[in-house]
């Protein structure tokens, strides 16, 4: 869906316009009105004029319109679009509430069908509106307008969208457009994204979401836009309380925050945790230039904010640059005695604003540093304000990014407005500098990655359909360990195994793979096998394996006679080798979670995993196995022996590839996967099939 000209009409139809003061028809007409050159067309068939302007019984008797405005109750909404469709309308905003939100789900369906008929595209229902600051068109019921700038904004929540525009307005914080999504019926977060790449006007794109109506195409259109401009998303509903309100509040499904997670990372969408962090984002990447590194430089004339700053910038793992000689020398001919040459470079508590220049000079020239934060606190003798204007000096001279933080209240105001005026963004903590500086190196190696696709892998994959449709015919809809040659067909090591279902077959397999064993139940009705006895380890010989058979059969049929059993597998035990886990869940916006972390009770106990969405590149297999904490346990410590890291990344892209061929697979787990010194093999599988209607 393309969406150009929407934000930028030559005539716009408020559909519900009304005379009455307070009514959202009229506010949206007193907005509209404000700044927009274009020709206005109220539609209200109870009136002749509005304030001056013709008003139109219905859209049809008007002239041709470019966007229309619906204002009218929810059950007139579908014949307005007939309407428009009819008169060869191209884009609808519909501002009208009680669609799926209120429990209207058909109501709001038929919309879709009639938008879709006519090709029209459809902001909204239960949307605010938008406003388009370049083409001076505020078409929404919003109390305020916004400020001109580089940033666009679409938010799911009408009501925040409100707030922030307040927010923005007292700062001076600028918008290209501003968008209310509503219950995204037709136009979603994909097409505004797609939007605002194509947009001059805009270079940083934020997102409040509350879910995302597609999520494979989110990651593609997410993933071409990040290499162009920086998209900084808040997703709403990480808990189980915020995933029901959520629900309630939009009729969207939250899904997994953790596939989330992996889509905006796999995707380069910098995600903020609050509305706060959202702004600190995006004010430095509105107003200063991307860094070309990541080590960074701070100057200070309070050692406890430069502390607090380098503390930060650690923890959230930035550099802090090794300053060149001769930046040290020029530090230390130009700064007094007691000063901190060093980085945090501490210009001392009496520091007027050249000796700031002075330091900013030295950093800025230095090319160990990629970005500065400078930090101001409110001494006696401090003057704020020409501070502020040698910072704003200095980065007009420099590409580098030069983030501040004037640290106070009324004291620090003039110089507030001042860095606001020349665009330097302000923080009034030394850690919020830290988190901004850390989401724009961030971002500069998100835009400087090239496209990885992942690898081809030679895969045995008629022989894994067959089997699935044989168990599916029988109705079955969960496996065990009955089904490791699936692995073994996608090239996963498995520890070598037979099936048995008789005691002579027992002891026959046991023979041929050599003790000591493992004798495993396969019941799909049984999920605990342990409770009931039926995993043994450590069978020596074939008498004692055919005890283990008899005696695992007489306790299943006693805990669980009703339970059918397949037999049992006969699997070579192994020794040695560290638990892992890889596991998959289907998410209902992304497909194929692929999960990675200790396995064993690990997994419940610690929760050392990560995720990604299949199919995953070599670069997320590493990035994976990376980023679990016990990570320095599969390297190897204290005189272990290091796991095959190598084993372990071509078993995650295969087992990838597995669950990407395979849309019927719901979930799956081998657990554990044993990760030797060379090598590793899968001993223990679960795979749920997608239920058949």
């Amino acid at each position: 869906m393309t969406l150009e000209g929407f934000f930028s009409p030559d005539s716009v139809a408020i559909v519900g316009a009304s005379r009455a003061s307070g009514k959202v028809g009229r506010i949206v007409l007193e907005n509209i009105r404000q700044g927009f050159g274009g020709e206005i067309y109220p539609i209200n068939p109870g009136a002749d004029e509005i304030d001056g302007l013709k008003c139109y019984p219905d859209i049809r008797s008007a002239p041709p319109v470019d966007l229309a405005v619906v204002v009218v109750p929810a059950a007139a909404v579908p014949d307005v679009l007939e309407e428009c469709g009819a008169k060869g309308v191209s884009n609808v905003v519909v501002i009208s509430a009680g669609f799926k939100e209120a429990g209207a789900a058909n109501l709001e369906t038929r919309c879709v069908e009639i938008v879709r008929k006519y090709g029209m595209h459809m902001l909204g229902p239960n949307s605010l509106g938008f406003i388009s600051t370049y083409s001076d068109l505020n078409a929404s019921f919003s109390a305020s307008g916004a400020i001109q700038g580089n940033i666009g904004l679409a938010s799911q929540s009408g009501a925040l969208c409100t707030a922030i525009l307040d927010w923005a307005n007292l700062r001076g914080i600028g918008f290209s457009t501003f968008v209310s999504l509503g219950n995204k019926a037709d136009i979603s977060e994909n097409d505004i994204i797609n939007a605002f790449l194509a947009d001059e006007n805009t270079n940083v794109i934020l997102l409040y979401l509350e879910g995302i109506k597609e999520g494979r195409r989110f990651m593609d259109v997410a993933r071409r836009a990040t290499r162009k401009k920086p998209i900084i998303v808040i997703k709403s509903g990480r808990t189980r309380a915020g995933a029901r309100a959520v629900s309630s509040h939009t009729g969207t499904l939250a899904g997994s925050d953790a596939a989330y997670d992996a889509a905006f990372h796999q995707s380069g969408v910098i995600r903020a945790a609050s509305v706060e962090e959202v702004f600190d984002y995006a004010l430095a990447f509105s107003y200063q230039n991307v860094p070309s590194g990541n080590a960074i430089a701070i100057i200070t004339n309070a050692g406890g904010p430069g502390v607090l700053a380098a503390d930060a910038c650690e923890s959230l793992g930035v550099p802090i640059a090794t300053l060149g000689d001769e930046t040290i020398q020029k530090l230390r001919s130009s700064l007094p005695p007691a000063a901190g040459i060093y980085n945090p470079v501490d210009v001392l508590g009496d520091a007027t604003p050249d000796r700031y220049g002075i330091a900013l000079d030295a950093v800025m020239g230095d090319n160990n540093v990629a970005g500065i934060i400078v930090l101001a606190s409110p001494q006696a003798m401090t003057d704020m304000e020409r501070t502020a204007e040698i910072i704003a000096d200095a980065s007009k001279r420099s590409e580098k990014p030069i983030l501040a933080g004037l640290m106070g209240g009324g004291m620090v105001e003039g110089g507030r407005r001042v860095l606001s005026e020349n665009r330097i963004p302000n923080y009034e903590f030394p850690e919020r500098a830290a988190g901004a500086i850390h989401a724009m190196i961030a971002y500069a190696e998100i835009a400087a990655e090239r496209e990885i696709d992942p690898p081809d892998l030679d895969v045995d994959c008629e022989s894994v359909r067959k089997l699935l449709d044989r168990v599916r015919g029988r109705g079955d809809g969960r496996l065990g360990v009955e089904c490791l040659s699936i692995l073994e067909k996608y090239g996963i090591a498995v520890a070598n195994s037979e099936i048995a279902a008789t005691r002579d077959a027992v002891i026959d397999s046991s023979d041929r793979i050599g003790y000591p064993l493992v004798m495993k139940v396969i019941s799909s009705e049984i999920s605990h096998k342990t409770d009931v006895g039926g995993v043994r380890t450590g069978i020596r010989n074939a008498e004692e394996a055919g005890v283990v058979y008899d005696d695992m059969m007489h306790r299943i049929g006693r805990y669980m006679p009703e339970a059918r059993v397949g037999g049992v597998l006969i699997q070579k035990m192994l020794g040695g080798g560290r638990e892992v886990i890889l596991g998959m869940n289907r998410d209902p916006q992304f497909g194929p979670v692929i999960m990675f972390g200790l396995g064993g009770v690990s997994v419940e106990v610690l929760k050392d995993v990560t995720f990604r969405i299949a199919p995953i590149t070599e670069k997320d297999a590493e990035e994976m196995i990376r980023e679990i904490k016990a990570y320095p346990m599969l390297l190897g410590i204290r005189g272990a022996e290091p796991s095959d890291i190598g084993a372990i990344k071509d078993s995650l892209l295969r087992f990838s590839k597995l669950c990407t061929d395979f849309p019927e697979i719901t979930e799956i787990d081998i657990n554990p996967l044993l990760v030797f010194k060379k090598g590793c093999a899968a001993v223990d599988i679960r795979l749920t099939l997608e239920e058949q209607i």
